[in-house]
């Protein structure tokens, strides 16, 4: 069974840091171009940034590029989102996806907020 759960988010301030995680099952990440993007309260869902199958290439958003780092754990079969410098902007709901299929999970909540 195909599946992603998402795990990391919380509470922060700005200017802080926060390290999303993506673990998957019943595929392997290591062959799967993933994505992240996120959905704030009202707003349609923001697509983020793209790893490919390979790995060897990433892509941004331009509303993060600089400050979002995408990155994948073949062995722990696990994707990241490094979030450096966040804004109150920032506060939505974050989902990894499975590409081509667009399968995610529940989601993380990271709100910012002073």
């Amino acid at each position: 069974q195909v599946q992603v759960v998402e795990s990391g988010g919380g509470l922060v301030r700005p200017g802080g840091s926060l390290r999303l995680s993506c673990a998957a099952s019943g595929f392997s990440v290591s062959r799967t171009a993933m994505t992240w993007v996120r959905q704030a309260p009202g707003k349609v869902l923001e697509w983020l940034s793209e790893i490919n199958s390979g790995g060897d290439r990433t892509y941004y958003a331009d509303s993060v590029k600089g400050r979002f780092t995408i990155s994948r754990d073949n062995a722990k079969n696990t994707l990241y989102l490094q979030m450096n410098n966040l804004k109150p902007e920032d506060t939505a709901l974050y989902y990894c996806t499975k590409q081509p299929s667009g399968v995610r999970g529940q989601g993380t909540q990271v709100t910012v907020s002073s």
